[in-house]
């Protein structure tokens, strides 16, 4: 929990193996202030610097700010940021750090000498005119006054309206106990802390269920303390959990593993284990790389909701993700995220993080002599740190070969970032469980991708493509084994698959009609009258088939150019992804639809045609007419089933690993509400079949056309059981769907499109 404004400072100190220095900075810091209290004048202050570059660094910078505070405001020393750069070659290269020039315009103003622009560096010049409105609030890392009085308080302390029980955890600037709060007889979490940061006004705004929930805070000023009291989440953290990761090997972790660390947690605390929850028994029932998935789903909705709210936590790492007595994760700690609801804050502002799960844009941030700022990120640098927190559980590894003191020098961090600007080496894909599915590597490498366009664009699209790996049916369907043949199958199948469905449903009806009508066209037509209607039929086939396979491949090219441009590399704006996706599920009504017009507009010609060269009776003229409509309902019940149960199988799938699936739950229930009439239309095809080819016919006639009523008939039977076999896995595979899309423990909602029994 540091600030860096664009410096390695918070990085260094806040990596794993930074206690020393952060420590070593306190007492530096105590020192030098006791220097100036003792003499009242400026001491020398390159007296009280360490030897190693790193560390000399990272503690003039705060000896600076402290001294800057003695100068100005508290005596009268003036010194300007110009003659430190002069003075010490650490800052003599490269960009001031902004929050020295921060801290600087505030000494002057509250010296009552008034703010200067001049002289600041070019980065914190387009902020310094907003610094002018807004609260001053310190950014030093540890004052010392502080750092003493947060030490003094112990275990069974009563402290403001709190009596403390348990400590919870403790950092270089903070310290969580578990207490109890007299006014309201209820146990909380308090987090007791320097005075400085926005955690508290940025946990105000958020009321997620996976986010902790804060509560209040209060002010201790004279110990320049802060009081943060927040809900009780009594099950540890993600860091027990990773211990035990790397105790076990692959084949013993499962679901199980997360509550074992959980009761652990309890027992610790003196809680009692809890009982068994529909939670816990889904979570025990979860193989380990699922339940990593389950738990990042969650983290990430908590993210996005943050982000929609305009908090970036910008610290993600398994030691601020708690746990519920049922597992379910809670985001905490966001002492040095940024939020642009809160007044007076700005994204330099106590700016760091833990260098192992940072971004490369956010490690350039921390980087003196780059030029990226922490103003440059945004969301998805949250969701890559998620990455390498969820990469970490699932293998006990992180992604990146790292050194054990990163953060130490700018030679580290430069080694860091040129490690994280890379794609994630393919050695370490063998840190991966045998278990864990094709669909959870392919988010994780997606969130790991070195370029923020490449990755997962919101928390919510990250969510849901986690969610699908909860799935078997659902998983197997966007990522098939390598070996299927639904792995092969490229965008150009689509067209294909289109055209041959269209052709078959018209060669079928066609064959119908002819073997229905050819005995009475013998009987009711003159052999000239036979020859013109021939012609105007042939005409009419070799014109409207042609044309209506055309229309409904133009009608299918959204879907069919989205996939073919993904498989060529081209990226798509969300919007446009949703559109070629859920258009495709649109494919087999197209396919009917077309198909079904053809025939009426064949009917509709027919019909002119024997009023215009026949004098056939109207009662024969219509039985004519309804058998191509007969035809037309054999091209619509048998083509859309085909169609549509590849598309669910095999293309929608590969377009939904792409990107957001928000809106698809409503497309699939309308697919699956088709889907029962299609098949009604079905079932009824022999009946309407028989009513039509006999309602205006003699027995005589009836006689002649017996034949293919029967044949009609079984074929109709036959194709009935073959679109319900369509249908039943049509049924299964939306399902899976709609159960990746809607959490079981978030929505009760499934599709259900079974026809009633």
């Amino acid at each position: 929990m540091v600030h860096t404004d664009g410096t390695s400072v918070g990085a260094a100190i806040d990596s794993d193996a930074g206690a020393e220095a952060r420590s070593l900075l306190s007492v530096i810091a105590a020192r030098f202030t006791a220097a100036w209290e003792a003499t009242g004048s400026p001491p020398d202050l390159a007296e009280f610097l360490p030897d190693a570059p790193g560390l000399r660094r990272l503690c003039l910078i705060e000896l600076i700010k402290v001294d800057l505070e003695y100068r100005w405001i508290r005596y009268d020393f003036p010194k300007r940021l110009a003659e430190y750069r002069t003075e010490y070659d650490e800052l003599r290269h490269g960009p001031l750090p902004p929050d020295l020039a921060y801290e600087e315009f505030h000494a002057l103003r509250r010296s009552g000498r008034g703010p200067d622009h001049s002289g600041y560096p070019t980065e914190a010049g387009s902020t310094a005119a907003a610094w002018e409105t807004r609260d001053y609030r310190s950014t030093l890392i540890a004052r010392p006054a502080a750092v003493e009085a947060l030490e003094g308080i112990e275990v069974g302390d009563r402290v403001d309206d709190f009596d403390l029980l348990v400590e919870l955890g403790a950092g270089a600037f903070a310290r969580v106990f578990l207490a109890r709060q007299r006014s309201m007889q209820r146990l909380v979490a308090v987090k007791v802390s320097q005075n400085h940061g926005t955690e508290s006004e940025t946990l105000a705004q958020l009321d997620h269920e996976n986010i902790v929930r804060v509560f209040d805070q209060r002010l201790l000023a004279e110990r320049e303390l802060k009081l943060l009291y927040m809900q009780y989440i009594p099950g540890g953290t993600l860091s027990k959990v990773l211990r035990l990761v790397r105790e076990r090997p692959p084949e013993q972790r499962s679901g199980g593993l997360l509550l074992e660390a959980v009761d652990a947690a309890m027992r610790d605390k003196g809680g009692l284990v809890p009982g068994e929850s529909q939670t816990r028994l889904l979570v025990q029932q979860r193989s380990w790389p699922e339940t990593v998935a389950w738990l990042g789903s969650r983290l990430a909705r908590a993210l996005d909701y943050a982000a929609d709210n305009g908090v970036l936590h910008r610290d993600i790492k398994p030691a601020n993700i708690l746990l519920t007595v049922d597992g379910v994760p809670k985001l905490a700690d966001f002492n040095i995220s940024f939020s642009s609801h809160v007044a007076g804050t700005s994204p330099l502002a106590y700016f760091g993080g833990s260098l192992a799960y940072m971004s490369p844009e956010q490690l350039a941030a921390c980087h003196p002599q780059l030029p990226d700022t922490a103003e440059d990120l945004d969301g998805r640098s949250d969701i890559y740190a998620l990455g390498v927190v969820l990469w970490e559980l699932l293998t006990g590894k992180r992604p990146f070969d790292d050194e054990t003191r990163a953060g130490d020098s700018e030679s580290s961090l430069e080694r860091m970032l040129a490690l994280r600007r890379q794609v994630v080496d393919p050695a370490r894909l063998e840190d991966l469980p045998p278990d864990c599915p094709p669909t959870l590597r392919r988010v994780l490498l997606r969130c790991l991708a070195p370029r923020r366009a490449d990755r997962w664009p919101t928390g919510a699209a990250l969510a849901q493509q986690l969610d699908l790996v909860l799935d078997h049916r659902a998983r197997d369907l966007v990522d098939p084994p390598a070996d299927s043949w639904r792995a092969r199958v490229g965008p150009w199948s689509l067209l294909v698959l289109i055209t041959v469905a269209s052709a078959a449903g018209g060669v079928v009806g066609a064959v119908y009609t002819n073997l229905h009508n050819g005995p009475l066209w013998d009987l009711w037509f003159s052999e000239q009258e036979q020859h013109t209607l021939r012609v105007i039929g042939s005409g009419m086939a070799l014109f409207s088939t042609s044309a209506a396979v055309g229309l409904t491949n133009y009608l299918c090219r959204k879907g069919f150019f989205v996939w073919r441009g993904l498989r060529k590399g081209r990226t798509y704006a969300p919007e446009k992804l949703a559109r070629g996706r859920l258009d495709t599920l649109r494919d087999g009504d197209r396919v009917a639809v077309v198909a079904f017009a053809w025939w009426v507009a064949s009917a509709l010609v027919a019909s002119a045609a024997m009023i215009a060269f026949t004098d056939l009776a109207p009662g024969r003229m219509l039985n004519l007419a309804a058998t191509l409509l007969v035809s037309g309902a054999i091209a619509v019940a048998y083509p859309f089933f085909v169609v549509t149960f590849f598309v669910v199988r095999c293309f929608y799938p590969r377009l939904l690993s792409h990107g957001e699936t928000a809106n698809d739950h409503h497309a699939l229930r309308a697919l699956g509400r088709r889907c029962t009439m299609y098949l009604v239309v079905a079932a009824a095809l022999p009946l309407i079949g028989v009513v039509i080819s006999l309602i205006f016919l003699t027995p005589h006639e009836v006689s002649l056309v017996i034949d293919p009523i029967k044949w009609l008939c079984l074929v109709a039977v036959l194709g009935f059981v073959l679109d319900y076999w369509l249908f039943r896995r049509l049924e299964a595979d939306l399902r899976a769907f709609e159960r990746a899309f809607s959490d079981p423990l978030m929505s009760g909602s499934t599709v259900r499109i079974s026809p009633a029994t």
